[in-house]
């Protein structure tokens, strides 16, 4: 497989690296090809018989095939870990599984261990992991011939240690050996011009048996009001208007690659189920529904990637590491609100899948944290510290500052809306099960939302973009 100029410089670099010392750590925007790049490594260290064996550690089944199939293809060799096999790849939910005997397996080979999306495991001592970061410090920190951890978002919510990491004095920011970012990605054509699409409404009326309120913005709303996040991405004429501006996006880009697709990321199967009620009914687009609770949920998604059908649906299945390149425009209606989340959603519409110009759109409430991690895409690390002396009980979210160096903000004033209104990355304080959700959305409805205003859009354009933003 030919490789991108930033995959063999990072191969280059590991090389040298590991004539020093045992692990290395990458961090490469999403969508700019780790993988394929991991598998050239090993590639290289087996013709320098440096290493026997490759073991990989992924977040999710859907990205295990990924990887089993770019190392089976570069390496010609079988990745199931049955006899000949060259390596094998599991999850991290499955590592607590993997027994004493197993685990020899490092001590009488040379092996390389490889651990994508790395950032889901916590910890640099054994008081502050959590399961699979454990699992890491007593298998494998001390047993295995070389480490790899790979990220496009290098960093934990709760501003954990990431294990295996190390950390520059004195404010503890992560050390990276070697970086690839988004900004560099664009300008290789290596990934895709983003632009978020940030919906506001300049009128939101707010009424209940008690008292009537009118706000400004959603954020106004969010941060003055009773009313949450997650009953408003229920609304339906909110989830209906979203949707609406997705597609008239995917029907001008499909007007020059026929194959687009888009996503539409749910905050529950409920919600998905309500979402693509609206854009196979309302909207009259083709599409499929992807959830924990289907069988086969690879298979549907494997089947999104090769075919024509315009959106897919999904809660959590399709996320870091989920590799669908026709992908274009996203919809982001998660209750998940994280920069790390949010990152890793934008990174699922910014692979090319063609040589020509291509952009990548995300539609998104202007809700005051969403805002804030779309003015921060071009930078590639949080302005927040590690938390090195992090206790198990203590949860901490870091808020970052809005800033914008390289960001060029359009309002779009030509639209207007009357409206008459309703992991592994989840942090700890939300609530996880349907149930819950369900009680939190009913709670609103108490009350009777209505926005009332003029429509407001705002493109963000990362990197000074030049491309027309329609």
């Amino acid at each position: 497989m030919q490789l991108r100029l930033w995959q063999q410089l990072c191969v280059k670099q590991a090389l040298s690296v590991y004539q020093s010392q045992s692990h290395f750590m990458c961090l490469a925007t999403p969508g700019a090809g780790k993988t394929v790049m991991a598998a050239e490594l090993a590639a290289r260290l087996i013709d320098l018989g440096k290493i026997d064996f490759i073991l990989c550690f992924s977040p999710s089944s859907e990205v295990n095939e990924s990887i089993k199939s770019t190392f089976s293809q570069r390496l010609n060799k079988r990745f199931d870990g049955l006899m000949g096999a060259i390596g094998s790849v599991y999850t991290y939910q499955f590592m607590p599984s993997l027994t004493e005997a197993f685990w020899q397996l490092l001590k009488t080979h040379k092996v390389l261990v490889i651990m994508d999306e790395v950032h889901h495991l916590k910890g640099n001592t054994l008081n502050n992991t959590n399961a699979w970061g454990e699992e890491v410090l007593l298998n494998i920190q001390y047993r295995a011939t070389y480490t790899l951890a790979l990220s496009g978002t290098p960093w934990r919510s709760d501003a954990a240690p990431i294990v295996l990491s190390r950390f520059t004095e004195p404010d503890n920011t992560i050390h990276c050996d070697f970086s690839y970012g988004l900004k560099q990605a664009i300008t290789d054509k290596v990934c895709r011009q983003p632009n978020i699409v940030l919906i506001d409404n300049n009128k939101i009326k707010l009424e209940s048996e008690q008292d009537s309120e009118t706000f400004s913005s959603i954020a106004a709303l969010l941060l003055d009001s009773k009313f949450n996040y997650q009953a408003l991405i229920n609304h339906q004429q909110i989830m209906l208007y979203m949707l609406r501006q997705g597609v008239k996006k995917l029907a001008q880009i499909r007007q020059e690659n026929p194959k687009a697709g888009g996503l539409i990321v749910a905050s529950s199967i409920k919600h998905a189920k309500r979402l693509h009620q609206i854009i196979v009914s309302e909207l009259k687009q083709t599409a499929c529904i992807v959830t924990s609770n289907l069988k086969h949920p690879s298979r549907i998604i494997d089947v999104f990637r090769q075919n024509n059908t315009e959106w897919i649906v999904s809660v959590g299945m399709i996320s870091e590491g989920t590799d669908i390149p026709r992908l274009q425009v996203c919809c982001h209606l998660s209750r998940i609100k994280t920069e790390m989340h949010y990152r890793q959603v934008l990174g699922r519409v910014l692979r090319v899948d063609s040589d020509n110009t291509q952009q990548a759109w995300l539609f998104t409430l202007a809700e005051r944290k969403l805002t804030e991690f779309a003015h921060r895409i071009d930078q590639d690390l949080p302005e927040g510290s590690v938390i090195i002396k992090q206790t198990e009980q203590q949860e901490l979210t870091l808020e970052w500052p809005l800033s914008q160096p390289n960001s060029a903000v359009q309002t779009d004033n030509d639209n207007e809306l009357n409206l008459s209104l309703s992991d592994f990355s989840l942090p700890d304080n939300l609530p996880h099960n349907e149930a819950s959700l369900e009680s939190d959305i009913n709670e609103e409805n108490r009350y009777n939302l209505a926005l009332l205003g003029v429509y407001k859009e705002k493109i963000v354009n990362m990197f000074d973009a030049h491309l027309p933003s329609n």
